[in-house]
């Protein structure tokens, strides 16, 4: 008992820590936020609470300044809706063929899903560059979305997923009548709501943060997204502080929302994701 108590306490604490090292940079842009930028450039991002400095300076200038924070912050959450719903219903089709049918080439073809994995996106940045300007993609959102809407990580979570879930379920819709397509949308995509929503906050972060891709192919400043417009306020010429702080922390409230929206689902379908299958 005493032993138990103990390892409890010790797994509590070493949380704790986690949970700590986690807060401080949130904690930190939050307090960066209400300075200055002179303050910034004096100090760094750090986490003194100094209320001689601080102030609601920055957050004036974003509501009322004259720059195009909301016009990126509303291109990223369009091209973040957008590139989720199609990432998770295109990648839980193609799931679902994987876990539900049997086809000649299906295990080759899921092996070349986790080959896909492993190949880090910088190494596909030139050949996916020549695809894109030579089918006259260059400067549109669909250069952004299309190539990344059937993610392998995403494929390989929901066949998993779809792995633990009996197949007398679809066998008992074809008993009643029901056609493929009627199987999959009413009863097997309710079932997946728990993975749907943790693949929608994994997919949504990255989506969010994405700024390689997208700057290589985002000429247009008016569809620059939110790091893209970001980067661009620290030049050789000057650094934009005060915007760059309080906009960074604004970035961050949209998947916090997200998270706090779907945590339950989130914890329920990655550990079903992880244990099933």
């Amino acid at each position: 008992m005493k032993k138990h108590l103990v390892g409890k306490t010790l797994l509590f604490v070493f949380f704790t820590i986690i949970c700590a090292i986690i807060l401080v940079p949130f904690y930190a842009i939050t307090i960066g936020a209400f300075k200055p930028g002179k303050e910034l450039v004096r100090q760094g991002l750090n986490l003194s609470f100094d209320l001689s400095v601080m102030s609601f300076d920055n957050f004036a200038f974003l509501f009322t300044g004259d720059h195009a924070y909301f016009t990126w912050f509303f291109n990223s959450l369009l091209l973040t809706v957008v590139q989720v719903v199609f990432t998770l219903l295109v990648s839980a089709t193609v799931a679902y063929g994987f876990s539900a049918y049997e086809f000649k080439g299906k295990n080759f073809l899921f092996i070349c899903v986790l080959l896909i994995m492993m190949v880090p996106f910088e190494i596909l940045l030139l050949p996916l560059y020549t695809l894109t300007f030579n089918l006259g993609m260059m400067n549109s959102y669909s250069a952004i979305i299309l190539p990344g809407i059937a993610n392998a990580a995403t494929i390989f979570f929901f066949r998993q997923y779809l792995r633990g879930i009996p197949k007398e379920i679809i066998a008992a819709g074809r008993v009643d009548g029901a056609n493929e397509y009627s199987i999959y949308i009413r009863l097997i995509l309710p079932i997946m709501k728990p993975s749907f929503a943790a693949m929608a906050i994994l997919n949504g972060m990255n989506s969010w943060n994405n700024i390689l891709w997208p700057f290589m192919v985002i000429s247009d400043a008016g569809k620059y997204t939110l790091p893209i417009g970001l980067k661009t306020l620290l030049t050789p010429y000057g650094n934009n502080y005060d915007l760059l702080i309080v906009g960074s922390f604004f970035s961050i409230l949209p998947i916090l929302a997200l998270f706090l929206a779907f945590q339950k689902y989130f914890i329920d379908g990655m550990t079903a994701g992880a244990v099933k299958g």
